[in-house]
């Protein structure tokens, strides 16, 4: 592929089927970039002492996927020399050590790349319309992301 064709693109995509490291972390290949960066947001088997089953994800899917788009935006506009990005977002049921959600960024440095992912995942969780529940063995409970603007504005 000649670097002319390589322009920058973003991958948005929620799903209930699994997610894959290496679909999402090949979109963002590229012949011009020596970082690709991943951030893999999985499900643990424990909150707070309670044993987690699995989570469930529900989402706004449009003004989820509207949302992304302006973080990668975001991206753009705060590392110029960010490639392509790619996020991927399970919805419905999602086991324990399966992932959540993907991020995946590259760049020609990996210090861009990185900061990028790390910007990505904590703009994500603080402004996506994406709920979470967490199924326990004898209840379960709706999370708020501590970071989600919208359910602090009320406190």
């Amino acid at each position: 592929m000649e670097e002319s064709e390589d322009v920058p693109k973003d991958f948005i995509k929620l799903k209930s089927e699994k997610l894959s490291v290496d679909e999402v972390s090949e979109l963002v290949v590229s012949p011009c970039c020596g970082a690709v960066s991943l951030f893999i947001g999985t499900t643990r088997n424990n909150f707070e002492g309670k044993k987690v089953i699995h989570l469930e994800y529900e989402a706004y899917t449009s003004m989820a996927e509207t949302e992304i788009k302006k973080i990668c935006r975001d991206v753009r506009q705060k590392w110029p020399s960010v490639k392509h990005i790619a996020v991927h977002h399970r919805l419905g049921v999602v086991p324990v050590t399966e992932a959540s959600v993907i991020i995946a960024v590259s760049s020609p440095h990996r210090a861009e790349s990185l900061e990028a992912v790390m910007y990505c995942i904590n703009t994500l969780k603080a402004s996506v319309p994406i709920w979470k529940k967490e199924i326990y063995e004898d209840e379960y409970s709706w999370k708020e992301n501590k970071e989600c603007f919208w359910a602090n504005s009320e406190k």
